[in-house]
């Protein structure tokens, strides 16, 4: 059946709207308001809109400040009421669509922030009973917005994004990524291979120990990005326009502070003095730097990885990635450790999300910093770029990693690095000579120790124990 032609005289309803500048129309439907249009007709960059989790953060600002703000006799109890039932409508999945302007936009999230404003208004007005644009009954600025400036609720919502998409997202892939490790860790234990440093041979190491080393790191780089987000508890919400409060209730951000806490189940407090907390973006810095810094040992696990999998032929090849898809559009049969290949590639990304975090924060003037939203864009997209390749990588490549004992053991016992653990025996001098010969000869350490009675059979033996050698101290 022939779908009937669109109409192309057919023009969607519209609704007016004043704004200081004057007025415009935007489609009824509409739930944002002429800000965000003037918003959305000035900053068609990237077509990047607010993250999510970032959209949830404001939200959640917008629900205590409504409540806080009722509660100490600033706003009507219906228009808090209906305010925060749009606020949870929202929440739960509703209206998604209507948060639309550009990642980059007007100085410190203007923009984002009328967006929010204006949403929540005009779905309060429908609760009400009112139609939206009716800003009469329900204003974004004076009641959405009472008591509150976005120079204190970006810098509060970057702080409750991060929280939340680190327990959300990061926290739990980090456990799972450590919990994989441990396990092959445990099941690779007895396994000896050939350690190498410079990529040369080196003395003997457990395949065991290096998934557990690689464990640790991970489990001291969660420690450390917890260190750090606990600065994002301490708020300027409160502060309004420069950190002065003026405008709100002397009790406003201790309660608002309190309904946060609540709302996201960590202790939320406000920051000993807000100007200070509005003005230093240092506690993003400092996540952002905790975030690029197990980047940077995820770039080494990962090429870690790739390099025990090369091969099959050619490589070291002594363990075996999970073969996820094809690895070539010409060479059949050809398997790449892809899983390993996007990790290092994200984190290329985090890092390079850091040194432009660093290059806002230090960018503020005065009272404000106006580079907050690619602050919080860059911020909150790390967190959540690392939990969800972290969380992948786990389970479609740790979780299935094979080891290839005989390969290991064959370069361990052909390691000239052995002769090592002669040098008490023989001194070094001497087992530099024997290494020597033994590259030129083909013959093996034991070959020619023996050969030249430096040590007899037993000793050689009781030396050259790889699994002895290969034991972490106690």
């Amino acid at each position: 059946m022939t779908e009937p032609a669109a109409d192309p005289d057919f023009q969607p309803e519209m609704r007016t709207e004043k704004d200081s500048m004057g007025e415009r129309q935007l489609p009824a439907a509409a739930y944002y308001g002429i800000q965000t249009l003037r918003a959305m007709e000035n900053f068609a960059i990237s077509g990047l809109k607010p993250l999510p989790v970032y959209v949830d953060a404001g939200l959640l600002i917008k629900k205590a400040a409504a409540i806080a703000n009722a509660e100490l006799g600033c706003i009507p109890t219906d228009i808090s009421q209906a305010i925060v039932q749009a606020a949870d409508e929202i929440l739960a999945g509703a209206l998604r669509d209507q948060f639309v302007v550009d990642v980059y936009q007007a100085g410190a999230g203007t923009s984002h922030h009328m967006n929010l404003n204006e949403v929540l208004a005009n779905r309060a007005l429908e609760i009400l009973g009112d139609q939206k644009g009716n800003y009469q009954r329900v204003n974004p600025n004076d009641h959405v917005n009472y008591g509150q400036s976005t120079n204190d609720v970006i810098p509060t919502a970057i702080r409750i994004g991060g929280l939340l998409a680190l327990g959300q997202t990061l926290y739990p892939a980090l456990d799972s990524a450590i919990a994989a490790l441990t396990a092959k860790a445990d099941e690779f234990q007895s396994i000896v291979r050939s350690g190498r440093t410079h990529l040369q041979d080196a003395v003997p190491v457990r395949l065991g120990e290096n998934f557990r080393a690689w464990a640790q790191i991970l489990r001291d780089h969660r420690r450390r990005i917890e260190t750090t987000a606990a600065d994002l508890t301490e708020l300027g919400l409160g502060g309004s326009a420069t950190g002065t409060g003026l405008n709100t209730h002397p009790q406003y951000r201790h309660r608002a502070a309190a309904l946060l806490s609540d709302f996201i189940g960590q202790t939320i407090r406000p920051a000993p003095h807000l100007m200070a907390a509005m003005q230093s973006m240092a506690p993003f810095v400092a996540v952002s730097s905790s975030l690029r810094n197990l980047a940077q040992d995820g770039v080494k696990i990962s090429h870690d990885l790739r390099l025990l999998d090369s091969g099959p032929k050619t490589g070291f090849k002594e363990i075996q990635l999970p073969p996820v898809q094809p690895g070539s559009s010409i060479m059949p049969g050809k398997y790449n450790p892809v899983m390993a290949e996007m990790t290092s590639m994200v984190c290329f990304q985090v890092m390079g999300y850091d040194q432009a975090i660093a290059l806002a924060a230090q960018a503020g003037q005065l009272e404000l910093n106006v580079m907050m939203p690619l602050i919080a864009y860059n911020l909150i997209h790390s967190i959540e770029l690392l939990g969800q390749t972290l969380s992948a990588l786990s389970q479609r490549c740790l979780a299935g990693i094979t080891a290839r004992p005989q390969r290991c053991q064959d370069y361990a016992e052909g390691s000239l690095a052995l002769v090592t653990a002669l040098n008490p025996k023989i001194g070094y001098l001497k087992a530099a000579a024997i290494a020597k010969e033994s590259l030129e000869t083909g013959k093996s350490l034991r070959q020619l120790v023996l050969e030249q009675g430096l040590l007899d059979q037993a000793e050689i033996e009781a030396v050259l124990d790889l699994a002895k050698m290969s034991r972490l101290p106690e």
